[in-house]
């Protein structure tokens, strides 16, 4: 059987004789089984490398063991490439945006009106405003510049010209909320025992809790700094509860707004005023720790973080 070789390269679809030059290497048997038939233009299967009659050169026609596989190198070759226009600007860096000019209307960065970019104030301008002095450049600050110390020294005076007047709302706040807390009443042992017996009687709560784990309080909520539709009631809570639960237990019963979990700004948040202890109660406090049967609570709005309201 003459021998044969393929062309060296990867895609050939046809196979070359090992001597052109001999005249007696003519053609090739084909690799099919019971064919063998001795072809003149025999042809090789890219997906199995055997050769093949003109009958069974097609893969379904010979069974081809790897069907497909010249088919799936030849895509992997196509996506190895480089797609067209890869690494090009296609398009000019210039997004559409209005110019840069305030009385401008003229939109540029369009394929009409590409707008031309001024290196000193670092804005895009159109045609119209295109040079320094029509669009007043050494007046504009450039963007992305840093501060100059003058705009520095500025922004400090205006930062703490604010603090300054947040301090003094708070200082005239908490001036108010002293003024408009009540004291607590001077009473007797007896009397306090009496009064307490008869807040236990009219107190609301969850009838669940053990007795021994109450506490019972009035709590009452400051007509200027929360806008309750019941501004007081009579309520008992656990021992072991916190503050901040309290409050939001008094909050619901009371109908007051409560985002303290949604501000962080002490204008919006609602605090705990112990009337008998005189002082702001701390969130994370426990109520059986801060409070007794008979105590007076009062829920306040802006108040700020918990100093001592009375001794202000």
């Amino acid at each position: 059987m003459a021998s044969s070789t393929n062309s060296g390269r990867e895609d050939a679809t046809y196979t070359e004789m090992a001597d052109k030059n001999d005249a007696a290497l003519i053609g090739t048997h084909c690799q099919y089984d019971y064919c063998n038939q001795l072809d003149f233009l025999p042809f090789r299967c890219d997906s199995c490398r055997h050769i093949y009659c003109l009958d069974h050169r097609t893969e379904s026609s010979h069974k081809c063991a790897h069907a497909g596989e010249w088919a799936e190198k030849r895509r992997l070759a196509q996506l190895s490439q480089p797609s067209i226009g890869q690494g090009k600007t296609l398009r000019d860096k210039v997004s559409e945006k209005p110019c840069a000019t305030p009385e401008c209307k003229t939109v540029v960065g369009t394929s009409l009106t590409p707008g031309v970019h001024c290196q000193t104030c670092n804005r895009d301008y159109c045609l119209k405003h295109r040079l320094k002095e029509d669009h007043n450049c050494k007046n504009l600050t450039p963007v992305g510049a840093r501060p100059t110390a003058a705009a520095q020294i500025d922004v400090a005076q205006r930062t703490r010209s604010a603090l300054d007047r947040l301090r003094a709302w708070g200082s005239a706040r908490k001036e108010q909320a002293s003024r408009a807390l009540p004291k607590p009443k001077p009473s007797s042992a007896a009397a306090r025992v009496v009064a307490v017996n008869t807040l236990k009687k009219t107190a609301k709560g969850d009838d669940k809790l053990a007795p021994e784990k109450r506490v019972y309080l009035y709590v009452e909520a400051e007509a200027e700094t929360a806008k309750a539709k019941f501004p007081k009631g009579e309520f008992f809570y656990s021992k072991d509860w916190v503050v901040g639960r309290v409050l939001d237990a008094a909050a619901r019963s009371l109908q007051v707004q409560n985002i303290n979990n949604q501000s962080s700004d002490e204008r919006d948040r609602l605090r705990v005023f112990h009337v008998e202890g005189g002082r702001l109660l701390e969130f994370g406090e426990k109520v059986g720790t801060a409070l007794q049967s008979g105590n007076t609570i009062i829920l306040l709005r802006g108040v700020g973080p918990p100093p001592d309201l009375i001794d202000m």
